[in-house]
């Protein structure tokens, strides 16, 4: 291994034992911000491998293998000398973490996206841990509540907001990948994960499932959307329509499902003037014209 390479794989522990003693479960990343370490399933000749979360006692189940155990953490090193990061699970107790990926992808602006939805839905990020990415972007880091489980998500939320909860992790701070540096952001170091501010944490979470959706008819696709819509109970029927809006464009329909949803949103006691300023700001926000 190169001399560069064994300074970043000890740098790397080091950050990661750091994390671990703040209560962060960690793994070690290769250069690709990958899980260093391979599956021992990977050639197993029944699928019975990928149900295994560690039982088997050996390493390579990704997140599955973080730990805060500084001696289990030198053994996942051990075995990964290659490794030049790590990664912090999310999801996990003290923090139940959630990384707010603020991409920097052509012809997106996430942290606008992030300020327009914090202005509609009337939140705040806090102040909190900040990573910056060699790319431009940043990870913001909050916490959940130990009773909720946050979804995986990529540009659910907006386009070049990617979302890290429960089976996913971060690049820590500290790791060296193919693209650079991870770094903390000035004056975030040492800050503890803030609490996710409750308007975004309903963002995150995916829209509770009706008991018996009545299934729609062929070519029309965006009824089960204005449903939706129509049942929303007060204090959802702006989040319900953004949410509904941003599907209906993404899928090509929003244009024919503007009078519907509007409609839908005035049944269920929003003003026009609110139902078409959500609608138009949910265009915007997957790159159509209201």
């Amino acid at each position: 291994m190169a001399t560069t390479d064994r300074q970043a794989t000890t740098l790397a522990l080091a950050h990661a034992l750091s994390a671990a003693e703040r209560g962060l479960a960690v793994i070690p990343l290769s250069r690709t911000k990958l899980p260093a370490l391979r599956s021992p399933h990977r050639d197993d000749p029944t699928p019975a491998g990928a149900r295994c979360h560690g039982a088997c006692g050996r390493f390579g189940h990704g997140v599955y293998d973080a730990s805060t155990d500084p001696v289990r953490i030198r053994e996942l090193f051990a075995a990964a000398p290659w490794a030049t990061g790590y990664g912090i699970a999310c999801g996990l107790p003290p923090y139940h973490l959630i990384g707010v990926d603020l991409d920097t992808k052509t012809g997106t602006d996430s942290s606008a996206a992030l300020r327009e939805l914090a202005l509609r839905h009337l939140f705040t990020i806090p102040e909190t841990v900040v990573v910056l990415t060699p790319s431009g972007g940043r990870h913001v880091w909050l916490t959940g509540p130990p009773d909720t489980v946050v979804p995986n998500s990529a540009g659910r939320l907006a386009p070049g907001i990617d979302i890290r909860g429960a089976g996913g992790y971060l690049v820590g701070p500290g790791s060296r990948t193919d693209h650079g540096l991870y770094t903390a952001a000035p004056g975030t170091a040492h800050l503890a994960p803030a609490p996710c501010p409750p308007a975004l944490l309903r963002l995150l979470l995916p829209p509770p499932r009706t008991a018996h959706p009545a299934p729609a008819p062929a070519g029309d696709h965006g009824r089960g959307l204005v449903h939706f819509v129509l049942t929303a109970h007060e204090g959802q029927r702006n989040t319900r329509l953004f949410w509904a809006a941003c599907r209906a464009y993404e899928n090509g329909i929003g244009p024919a499902l503007l009078a519907p949803l509007i409609e839908a949103a005035l049944s269920t006691g929003l003003t026009e003037h609110e139902a078409r300023a959500t609608i138009a700001s949910a265009a915007r926000m997957t790159g159509h014209r209201p």
